[in-house]
C-alpha cells in the first residue's frame, strides 16, 4: 500500500496572497517538522495548485484514526507556537478531514496530483463507492500515474485553539488523490472518467477538482533530531 498506514488527515486551504512567502518558510522548516514528531504521525506532503483552488493540500499519514484525537495531538493544537500564531490568521477556507483510507494502490508518490473532494447523499452512496471501486484500482498501471488513494472522513475535528484562530474548519466527506509522474496523464483523469461531470453522474455532489504538484514532503524518522 503505497500510503504508509491506514488513516490520513486531509487539508486543503488558501492563504492571505501577502503572506504565501512566509507561510512556505513556516510550513516548511517548523510546522512539518513539529507534526511529524506527534506519535503515530509518519509522513506530510505539501502540494501547491497547479490549477484549480484552493491553492494548498496537504496530507498526513497516521497510524490510526485514533491518532487524530489523541491527547498528543490536541496539546499541539492547543499550545500553537509564536510562529504559528502569527500565520493562523492568514489562512483562509480551511476544510480539514480526519480520514479512514478506503483504498491505496500503486507504488509512492507522483510529483503531480488530481484531488477531488465530493459527498453523497445516503441514497447515492451505494453507488459512488461501487463506480469508484470499480475504477481504482487499475489506475497505477497506466503510463505517466503513480498511485491512487480513496479517503473518507471518519473523525469529527475537535475545536482547538488553532482553529479558533484561524476559524472553524469544514470537514471532509471523500477524497481521490491520484498522483502521477506526467503532468498530462494527470490532466486526462481530470478531463476524463474522475472529471466533476463523471463522478456527479454516479451520484457525487458538491465536488472541488484540482492539479497539484508536490512542494515538500517529511517523514518522522527525518523530523527527529539528528545525534551526533
Amino acid at each position: 500500500m503505497p500510503l504508509l498506514r491506514q488513516a490520513a488527515m486531509l487539508l486543503n486551504f488558501d492563504i492571505e496572497p501577502s503572506a504565501i512567502a512566509e507561510h512556505d518558510h513556516w510550513h516548511t522548516h517548523e510546522h512539518l517538522p513539529e507534526r511529524l514528531s506527534i506519535p503515530g504521525f509518519r509522513r506530510g506532503t505539501r502540494w501547491v495548485a497547479v490549477s484549480g483552488a484552493p491553492r494548498y493540500t496537504v496530507l498526513y499519514e497516521v497510524d490510526r484514526l485514533e491518532t487524530l484525537g489523541s491527547a498528543a495531538y490536541l496539546a499541539r493544537l492547543n499550545d500553537p507556537t509564536p510562529w504559528t500564531r502569527k500565520m493562523m490568521p492568514y489562512y483562509r477556507g480551511m476544510s480539514r478531514g480526519l480520514c479512514t483510507v478506503n483504498g491505496s494502490w500503486g507504488h509512492g508518490l507522483g510529483h503531480f496530483a488530481l484531488l477531488l473532494r465530493f459527498a453523497s447523499t445516503d441514497e447515492a452512496r451505494a453507488g459512488v463507492h461501487a463506480a469508484l471501486a470499480t475504477r481504482l484500482p487499475g489506475l497505477p498501471s497506466r503510463p505517466g500515474l503513480v498511485s491512487v488513494h480513496w479517503l473518507t472522513g471518519a473523525l469529527a475535528a475537535a475545536m482547538t485553539s488553532e482553529q479558533r484562530i484561524r476559524g472553524a474548519d469544514a470537514g471532509v466527506d471523500g477524497a481521490l488523490l491520484v498522483t502521477g509522474y506526467e503532468l498530462e496523464a494527470v490532466e486526462a483523469l481530470q478531463a476524463g472518467e474522475l472529471s466533476p461531470a463523471a463522478l456527479q453522474a454516479h451520484g457525487a455532489i458538491d465536488l472541488v477538482s484540482g492539479i497539484y504538484r508536490s512542494a515538500c514532503t517529511l517523514t518522522a524518522d527525518e523530523a527527529r533530531p539528528s545525534t551526533p
